[in-house]
């Protein structure tokens, strides 16, 4: 309960007055909003459907219609019906982010700061809030301070987290500010983001009961980062991309679902 309210305190501290900018990570909020599109698929409100894109990106689709796609690059619009509502981005490579995202797109969200400083998001779309918590990037000679995003987004009866292009151990301090993870998005290529030692404690700290790899380049780090996680995980592999999921229906046991295409 000690390390609930600290990690309470420190978001409110942060990012806003706790009164006008909750995390539904924290606390449930209630709100009503028209639709966005009508949705894919039939949604109850708390259920998530969650589909494997390509390379780091997943969409992110509530009940309310809403699509949301991690690490935008505009290179797979073919695989989608239309365009999502927001978009998150990551400045490590132009494989995580576009200079020109299709206008039609509403929210595009930047994860990188600008001039040393860390972008802050914490975006409210009906039932769904998005946040972010800035870490760094490393680079040859010198990195680049807040220049990735551990993006955050509380949807149905969710919280999920996409560690981005993630290079460091995120400190005690974004610790705190992840909150509870029932789902995190992790890349598991072991050589340009962290290393498979790395995160599997990482992992392993964080306690999602859901872990979805990305960002794999092959099966072979894929079946690394298996190799390693089989101790304190279970491993579903999915016949398909995408499944819906919701509190009721998370694993008992720490699962890493692997989807068919990646």
């Amino acid at each position: 309960m000690r390390r609930f309210l600290t990690a309470f305190s420190l978001v409110a501290t942060l990012l806003a007055p706790a009164a006008a900018r909750a995390s539904e990570c924290f606390q449930l909020a209630q709100a009503a909003q028209p639709l966005f599109h009508k949705a894919a698929v039939t949604l109850e409100t708390e259920q998530v459907l969650i589909r494997y894109i390509a390379h780091s990106s997943y969409l992110i689709e509530n009940a309310e219609g809403l699509q949301i796609i991690t690490d935008w690059s505009g290179d797979f619009e073919h695989k989608l019906e239309r365009q999502p509502d927001v978009i998150t981005m990551n400045h490590a490579h132009e494989t995580h982010w576009t200079a020109f995202p299709d206008e039609e797109i509403e929210h595009a969200l930047k994860g990188w700061g600008e001039k040393g400083k860390p972008r802050r998001h914490f975006l409210r779309l009906g039932e769904t809030l998005i946040r972010n918590v800035p870490t760094d990037i490393r680079g040859y000679g010198s990195g680049e301070p807040f220049g990735n995003s551990i993006f955050l987004f509380e949807v149905g009866d969710l919280c999920i987290g996409h560690l981005g292009h993630i290079h460091h151990i995120p400190t005690e301090e974004q610790f705190a500010l992840l909150g509870r993870l029932d789902v995190v998005m992790v890349p598991v290529d072991g050589t340009w983001t962290l290393g498979i030692d790395e995160l599997l404690p990482l992992l392993k700290r964080l306690r999602a009961q859901v872990v979805l790899p990305m960002h794999a380049f092959g099966r072979y780090t894929l079946n690394e980062f298996l190799s390693g996680m089989k101790d304190s995980f279970a491993v579903k592999y999915l016949d398909e991309n995408e499944f819906i999921l919701s509190g009721k229906t998370l694993p008992e046991s720490p699962t890493v679902f692997v989807p068919s295409g990646l």
